[in-house]
């Protein structure tokens, strides 16, 4: 994991730079919409590219952004050059290979799923099985709110998305950190022009 402060550093260069690709820079009327379009398309965008494609989440904030026509002509201008190489990362990784534990964990699954059904009908009370069951399904419940909540989640097995929540949650904290700053620059500055 990088220093929080260069990850930091390098957010707000990509998040600036793609402001001022998105038309910021200019005294272009945008309205609130197009302007909050275009903070959110591009803050995503940068902490994408800052992690280089390398995590599923990050590949696919890309893919997100890139599925409709008019936000593919906006992440191409945020994302400049390196935006084919990283759109080439998206595309060719597809999410289902985020992680190769999927595979050997479902056959590991189905090998052991007979035994341990004839383990627990011997060896477990009704009651110990029904609080398994409500155990289960709270943690089932909760980890399928969470894969909604992290981009490419649904693709990841339970083990992955937890890495790759560990990293996004790493990324997003960094995101609102330079935003308050920059939040509370401007207030500073708006308050020394008055």
């Amino acid at each position: 994991m990088r220093h929080p402060s260069s990850l930091k550093q390098e957010f707000l260069k990509k998040w600036i730079m793609g402001l001022q690709r998105c038309g910021f820079s200019s005294k272009k009327s945008m309205s609130v919409m197009e302007r909050k379009k275009a903070i959110k398309l591009s803050a995503d965008l940068a902490m994408a590219s800052t992690r280089n494609g390398t995590t599923c989440w990050s590949r696919a904030l890309i893919a997100n952004a890139s599925r409709n026509h008019e936000n593919k002509i906006l992440a191409e201008q945020i994302l400049g050059p390196e935006s084919q190489s990283l759109k080439k990362a998206s595309s060719t990784m597809p999410p289902v290979i985020c992680s190769r534990r999927i595979r050997s964990k479902k056959i590991l699954k189905r090998s052991c799923s007979s035994h341990v059904r004839r383990v627990r009908k011997f060896a477990l009370s009704q009651k110990v099985l029904s609080a398994n069951s409500v155990a289960k399904r709270l943690v089932r419940k909760r980890t399928n709110i969470l894969k909604s909540l992290v981009p490419g989640g649904e693709y990841m097995d339970d083990i992955s998305l937890i890495e790759e929540t560990l990293d996004y949650i790493a990324y997003l904290r960094a995101q609102v950190d330079v935003m308050r700053c920059v939040a509370s620059a401007t207030e500073v500055v708006d308050r020394n022009s008055d």
